[in-house]
């Protein structure tokens, strides 16, 4: 049982016992006797009810924070980044059986997004979009090509990694930029085996994703596309960082 389902059933319960307490028990309790104690599960659940309703409502409709469990993003996002999501971005969604009643915007190529894995809808994976429906891509030589036209790679030179990123010092860190002129970094390890994949064509809501850290990335490379309806939103800020120590450095960062 999820957290988002859980959190509906909490509020839901306390939600009704409020309103019936308020409609029918209360009444007979003042007619009965001033002084008559108010039984504990309806002072817990007029108390706590407004707590579940508010935490509800932002997790489900307008940021739910995440933490990076591996080092896919790198050097992007970091393990143990604290990060906050914006699910409004992509429209408003009903929480637990996801479905959009108020479309907002669609994702962009380059957003970082946070989605349901489609192979394990249980389990949140977070990687770059680099397709979005319609269009075709090419990943060959460790260069995406999107419909036919290289993504521009730039090298900044040797990483150097920190903490649990220590074990990739030494591979190249590689500056990606999209047609539309949007960049950011990515590593790249010439001494791994590298998977080219056969030109694809992004069909209609679905979109191609992958890892910045583009040979330790479980992607879209090797279990297809994302659909739509699995996007949870766009990750936009780190607001903790806890590795082996606090990095401060990074709290408050944006994610590009």
């Amino acid at each position: 049982m999820s957290f988002e389902l859980i959190l509906v059933i909490v509020t839901a319960i306390t939600g009704v016992i409020v309103f019936i307490d308020k409609m029918f028990w209360k009444s007979k309790r003042d007619n009965l006797s001033e002084d008559k104690k108010e039984p504990i599960i309806i002072e817990y659940s007029r108390s706590l009810f407004p707590v579940f309703l508010i935490v509800l409502v932002l997790r489900s409709f307008v940021l739910e924070p995440f933490k990076i469990p591996s080092a896919s993003m790198y050097p992007t996002l970091q393990v143990g980044d604290f990060i906050v999501v914006n699910k409004f971005v992509y429209g408003v969604k009903l929480p637990v059986i996801q479905l959009k009643i108020l479309p907002i915007s669609l994702p962009k190529r380059g957003d970082v997004v946070v989605f349901k894995f489609p192979d394990d809808p249980s389990v949140d994976y977070i990687k770059r979009v680099i397709g979005i429906p319609g269009d075709k891509i090419t990943y060959s030589a460790r260069i995406v090509y999107v419909n036919d036209k290289p993504l521009k790679q730039k090298e900044i030179g040797r990483y150097q990694g920190t903490g649990s990123a220590e074990n990739m010092t030494g591979v190249m860190e590689i500056e990606e930029t999209f047609l539309s002129g949007k960049t950011h970094s990515i590593l790249i390890d010439r001494d791994k085996f590298n998977h080219d994949m056969v030109t694809i064509i992004v069909p209609e809501g679905h979109y191609f994703v992958m890892g910045d850290n583009r040979d330790y990335s479980n992607d879209s490379r090797f279990w297809g596309f994302v659909p739509e309806k699995n996007l949870k939103g766009k990750a936009f800020g780190i607001w903790m960082n806890w590795d082996e120590d606090v990095e401060f450095s990074r709290i408050g960062s944006g994610i590009n």
